[in-house]
């Protein structure tokens, strides 16, 4: 972290400073670009949470490729329409909508299928 210094000085530093770090678990960090056209993707991603003054900030390192943006099928009212019409979860309606790239018929018929 700081060249030529103790880790354990730089541990009881950053302590006395209120500084806490913590690591993330995560599969994967997605960055979401302003204009709607791409995003960065962070493939088995470091994440650490660090806490100072009040400010809570994210490093991130891993690999990463920039792709474009992956536009979803369905809003909410379409989610709320599968959860009314199969009674399920939002979880669920979500997870069979993406199924059948929006298709609400296909989606309630998908979610009705599994539950007889």
């Amino acid at each position: 972290m700081f060249p030529g210094m103790d880790k354990r000085a730089v541990e009881a530093a950053m302590k006395k400073l209120g500084v806490r770090q913590q690591q993330v678990e995560a599969d994967e960090v997605i960055i979401r670009l302003k204009g709607g056209g791409s995003e960065i993707v962070v493939k088995n991603p470091s994440v650490t949470q660090v806490s100072m003054m009040g400010q809570e900030t994210f490093q991130i390192a891993g690999d990463f490729e920039e792709r474009p943006r992956q536009q979803q099928l369905f809003n909410d009212s379409d989610v709320k329409t599968v959860i009314e019409q199969a009674n399920v979860s939002e979880a669920e309606a979500k997870a069979a909508l993406a199924k059948v790239n929006g298709d609400l018929a296909a989606a309630i018929m998908l979610i009705n299928e599994k539950s007889n």
